[in-house]
C-alpha cells in the first residue's frame, strides 16, 4: 500500500517543543516532494514546510520559519518535522503529504486538496495556554 503515516502530536504547553514524524510506505522521496500542512478547527489548511527531493531544498512558512524544523531521513523513508516555542495558535492537526516532484507547489506550499498527491491521516498537536 502507498501511505503516509503522522506521528507524535499531543498535548504540549505554550512555549514548549514537539517533534512530528511521518512514515512513507510504498513509495520513495525519489517520487514526491514531501510537505507538512496544517488544519485547525474551522480553518482552511496551511502550508508549513516541504522538502523538494529533486533537489534537497526546504521552503518554510514565513509564519513558521525558524520555530519549525524539517528534515529527512532517506533511509528511513522518513520526515520530520520538529516544532519549537509552540503557541496556543499552533493547535491544529498535522498532516504530512506527498506533492509533486516538479512545479511550484512545494516551493510556494500550496498543498490544497489538489496539489496534494497523498496525504497521512494527521496527529493533532493542542498548544494550552
Amino acid at each position: 500500500d502507498v501511505q503516509l503515516q503522522a506521528s507524535g502530536g499531543g498535548l504540549v504547553q505554550t512555549g514548549g517543543s514537539l517533534s512530528l514524524s511521518c512514515a512513507a510506505s510504498g513509495f520513495t522521496f525519489d517520487d514526491y516532494s514531501l510537505g507538512w500542512f496544517r488544519q485547525a478547527s474551522g480553518k482552511e489548511r496551511e502550508g508549513i514546510s516541504c522538502y523538494s527531493s529533486s533537489d534537497g531544498i526546504i521552503y518554510y512558512s514565513d509564519r513558521m520559519k525558524g520555530r519549525f524544523t524539517l528534515s529527512s531521513d532517506k533511509a528511513k523513508n522518513t520526515v520530520y518535522l520538529q516544532m519549537k516555542s509552540l503557541k496556543p495558535e499552533d493547535t491544529a492537526v498535522y498532516h504530512c503529504a506527498a506533492l509533486p516532484l516538479y512545479g511550484s507547489v512545494c516551493p510556494t506550499l500550496s498543498m490544497s486538496t489538489e496539489n496534494v498527491r497523498l496525504q497521512g491521516q494527521g496527529t493533532l498537536v493542542t498548544v494550552s495556554s
